[in-house]
């Protein structure tokens, strides 16, 4: 909307605002295309397995109290979605 306006302000914030997104953009693209074989990566795989050896090594950090951060994060976040829509359908009854 800020596009089909005459007015120059308009059109200043709506391409700052595409150019803060193409960067966002591009940084990701750059973080997706992964060197596997690099160490430094933030691809986090749980298994390790060296070159070396038969024996595999399970490096995941995910533990009870991450799992429960987690929860209470997504209850927080979901339960006003919850609520508005059960005051929805109790209202439209």
């Amino acid at each position: 909307s800020y596009f089909v306006t005459d007015k120059v302000f308009g059109w200043i914030a709506a391409l700052i605002t595409l150019g803060i997104q193409f960067g966002i953009f591009v940084f990701f693209i750059h973080a997706a295309e992964a060197n596997l074989q690099d160490n430094r990566t933030d691809i986090q795989f749980t298994w390790k397995c060296p070159r070396d050896t038969d024996v595999c090594s399970n490096k995941a950090d995910l533990t009870d109290a991450g799992w429960a951060i987690y929860c209470v994060l997504m209850v927080a976040f979901l339960s006003t979605d919850m609520i508005s829509g059960a005051k929805l359908i109790y209202h439209s009854a």
